[in-house]
């Protein structure tokens, strides 16, 4: 076989397993730490891409072909080594901020983790460097085998869990490592296996993830008779059932109940966010549901369809069959968790999941129902309050998402939303005033006639009517909060006295905060002046969770205890990260300047920098554009693990169409395609909400066909700029391919947490306008350069 073909198997499947094993350790972190901490992984693997191009660079003599099977060899190798290193490394982002010696754990996290992308950058970068008549074959190939490897990884995660995917990915890699027949190589791809095989068939138990014990699950399994009951994988989440005394699942729970709580298993997703199952063998032992403050739009609204969204382990679907709903539809975004609750009611007394229930985003499963509903209620809690990573999207929580439950209102029908009470009051302000807007343009007038609310001593509950509450509302609302000792926030013509009676705070800070938001004179200011930022939000930038005003820090900071801690909760280590990898990329690719004016090389080039900056824009272009993609995606396709997964494998695959393309086709050679690409782009950017608009109706499978469909002009387009730029560069310079490649992967390193940081404020249709000005920008770079192409 010739050496470049046996060159371009070795790099597919090294992409193939590099890109699955990033997906991997998303997955383990966001069981075993949290998904904060998914964002690091990819700076991670980015940097160790970064690192390997500057040492490409600064010893050119380390990068011939023959060296690809050592390279692959390490690759195979550091997989199984890191993730068992990660198992050992004690470190606990909870401890963060008074264990100092946390911040030499994360270090090693770094470097632990970066060696398998290092290797995989060896191994492309060197290829580029030695084989530059391949180039659109190569990056075809790297692109390809991303593409089925993001495809391929989904498979694995539905059969097995990710600790023995680890040492599956190691395995393969063997494969293209002995068509190289190099005996030396061959023995220790041997040992390799045998030690995986032992690892996987001898030894499962040593290869288990080792969970924080700050996570839920990790502590409500260490209270006295607690037990593990099963575990469910999925591609996208984890699935744990389990007994435990920590699980008493009634939030707000009136202290007027007295009685004992029925039976109820936990479950978590994640090991995080800890739900229950409890057994309705008799409605008597339900009794303690009418002492909840989510009972209260039971008790007013018909009782004919209630539609209830996301209710996990199903305490809200029993509360609609205590009170007798006659037909109750249901909507879980987490299909493992419908599956793991219907297995286990064989052996255990609930009717949860029984009938009418569906799998996806509540809002895009409504438009297929096509009916109306005298209630939709939104639960979003689990049995312990905790804060939601900040910069997640959440598209059930926009304006957007709100106008289409009124739109499915009956005209007396009720939405409710229950969550918990996390001082100082920020979920609470925004739902309100995302509510306020979406009525608002609906044409619903005077939001105030149709909102009310009732606290507990942790919950809250926000009712809002498609119409004005009426005289018998009130009462229905006034003596059930009397009743169960429940306190007032908001009803019209609410007066203070009302407010604050039997689970006194400090102040009235939550039934004046909902006084002044519903008042139009006042709205306005009290939103400027409030310390978080608590704007209404929108499907263009769906972060909900996100409160942080960043000149109130020096305000926030003392509210919250003078602890920093609660930056990291909200999800806020993000910008530090960012500062981080920016940091570390700087010194990778500033490093090759520094040796070479070392040793009196010339490097300086009178357009090396604009040649530099042309890989710049790519790498932020390229994922600026495949992050709107996957975001605008999550709406049609319902899950936003199927928005990832089928946007990534389609913009990976055609991009490596693409690039083969540009390796055979003349006109593809030619720098003016990135205008084409740009104008592309730009076309997107105008019609993605008409796509998206079309693709609503049809089934999930068709749907995933139609993402393939319609992103593949802007795939092949973006395959294009980046071996068309190694070539050219190539050409005259050869020795610049691994700087290059180290600049690229750089600006891949920031590209995503920016990208995020600027939608937040900017919205996603601006972040792609954006990707279109870099690629012209890349255009103008490589023209002022000088080179033009064919």
């Amino acid at each position: 076989m010739k050496d470049h073909i046996l060159i371009l198997i070795a790099v597919f499947v090294a992409s193939l397993v590099s890109l699955a094993y990033e997906i991997t350790l998303i997955r383990i972190f966001s069981v075993a730490l949290s998904y904060h901490f998914a964002f690091m992984v990819i700076s991670i693997s980015m940097l160790g891409i970064t690192a390997s191009g500057t040492l490409l660079l600064i010893f050119p003599a380390i990068k011939k072909w023959e060296y690809i099977p050592l390279y692959s060899l390490m690759l195979s190798v550091s997989i199984p080594a890191s993730y068992l290193a990660l198992n050992v490394i004690p470190f606990e982002p909870a401890r963060f901020m008074w264990d100092r010696v946390q911040l030499f754990y994360i270090s090693l996290y770094y470097i632990v983790l970066a060696v398998p992308f290092f290797s995989f950058g060896l191994i492309v970068a060197s290829a580029f460097s030695t084989l530059r008549k391949y180039i659109g074959y190569i990056y075809g190939a790297d692109l390809a085998g991303a593409g089925i490897g993001s495809i391929m990884i989904l498979a694995f995660l539905s059969i097995s869990g990710p600790d023995k995917i680890v040492f599956i990915l190691s395995s393969l890699l063997i494969i293209p490592i002995l068509l190289f027949r190099n005996k030396g190589i061959w023995l220790a791809c041997a040992l390799l296996l045998f030690l995986n095989l032992a690892a996987l068939f001898l030894y499962p138990s040593f290869l288990h993830m080792r969970i924080s014990p700050y996570k839920p699950l990790e502590t409500a399994l260490h209270y006295p008779g607690a037990e593990h009951l099963k575990t469910y994988h999925s591609p996208f989440s984890r699935i744990d059932l389990f007994n435990s005394p920590a699980v008493r699942f009634a939030p707000g729970l009136s202290f007027r109940y007295l009685e004992n709580l029925p039976e109820q298993t936990g479950i978590t997703e994640d090991a995080g966010h800890i739900s229950a199952i409890t057994e309705d063998t008799s409605r008597t032992e339900l009794r303690f549901i009418e002492y909840l403050p989510s009972a209260l739009p039971y008790r007013l609204s018909r009782k004919t369809d209630v539609l209830i969204l996301d209710p996990k382990g199903g305490l809200s679907a029993l509360t609609a069959d205590y009170y007798r709903m006659s037909n109750i539809y249901t909507v879980e975004s987490n299909p493992s968790i419908v599956k793991a609750i219907r297995n286990f009611s064989e052996g255990f007394s609930t009717t949860v999941y029984d009938q009418h229930v569906w799998k996806g985003l509540g809002r895009s499963v409504l438009r297929s129902i096509g009916k109306t509903f005298d209630l939709i209620d939104i639960s979003i809690m689990g049995s312990v309050p905790s804060s939601s990573f900040g910069f997640s999207e959440d598209y059930r929580f926009t304006v957007e998402a709100f106008e289409e439950y009124a739109t499915y209102l009956k005209p007396d029908g009720f939405l409710a939303i229950n969550l918990f009470i996390l001082p100082p009051p920020r979920s609470e302000l925004r739902l309100l005033n995302t509510i306020s807007k979406a009525f608002e343009n609906q044409n619903i007038q005077d939001i105030g006639n149709n909102i009310a609310a009732i606290r507990s001593w942790g919950t809250i509950t926000i009712i809002a009517k498609k119409s004005a509450l009426s005289r018998k509302d009130i009462m229905v609302i006034r003596d059930f909060a009397r009743d169960k000792r429940f306190d007032l926030v908001y009803y019209p013509g609410i007066t203070d006295s009302e407010t604050n009676v039997y689970i006194k705070m400090p102040t009235r800070e939550y039934a004046d905060s909902f006084k002044l938001l519903l008042n139009k004179t006042t709205q306005k200011h009290f939103i400027k002046d409030y310390v978080f930022d608590i704007e209404p939000v929108h499907d263009d930038n769906p972060f909900f969770h996100y409160f942080l005003k960043i000149r109130n820090i020096h305000k926030i900071y003392p509210l919250m205890g003078g602890k920093w801690q609660y930056f990291l909760e909200e999800g806020y280590l993000l910008p530090l990260i960012l500062i981080q990898v920016v940091f570390l990329g700087m010194v990778l690719i500033l490093l090759p300047s520094v040796t070479f004016m070392s040793i009196r090389t010339p490097v300086k080039h009178p357009r090396l920098f604009l040649s530099l900056s042309y890989f710049a824009f790519l790498g932020l272009a390229f994922m600026f554009i495949e992050i709107s993609f996957i975001q605008k995606m999550i709406l049609p396709l319902v899950n936003p693990s199927h928005a990832t997964s089928a946007v990534l494998a389609s913009m990976l695959i055609s991009s490596g169409i693409g690039s083969l393309l540009s390796q055979f086709l003349p006109i593809f050679r030619n720098a003016k395609m990135l205008l084409v690409l740009a104008l592309t782009i730009l076309v997107y950017s105008i019609f993605i909400s008409d796509i998206i608009s079309f693709m609503v109706p049809y089934t999930l499978i068709i749907k995933i066909m139609l993402v393939f469909i319609i992103l593949l002009p802007a795939g092949i387009g973006m395959g294009i700029p980046f071996p068309l730029g190694l070539s050219l560069i190539g050409g005259k310079r050869p020795e610049l391919i691994p700087w290059a490649w180290a600049v690229n992967g750089c600006f891949s390193v920031v590209a995503p947490i920016a990208a995020i940081m600027f939608a937040i404020t900017a919205g996603f249709k601006l972040l792609m306008f954006t990707g279109v000005i870099l690629y012209v920008l890349a255009y103008l770079s490589l023209r002022a350069a000088g080179y033009q192409g064919s």
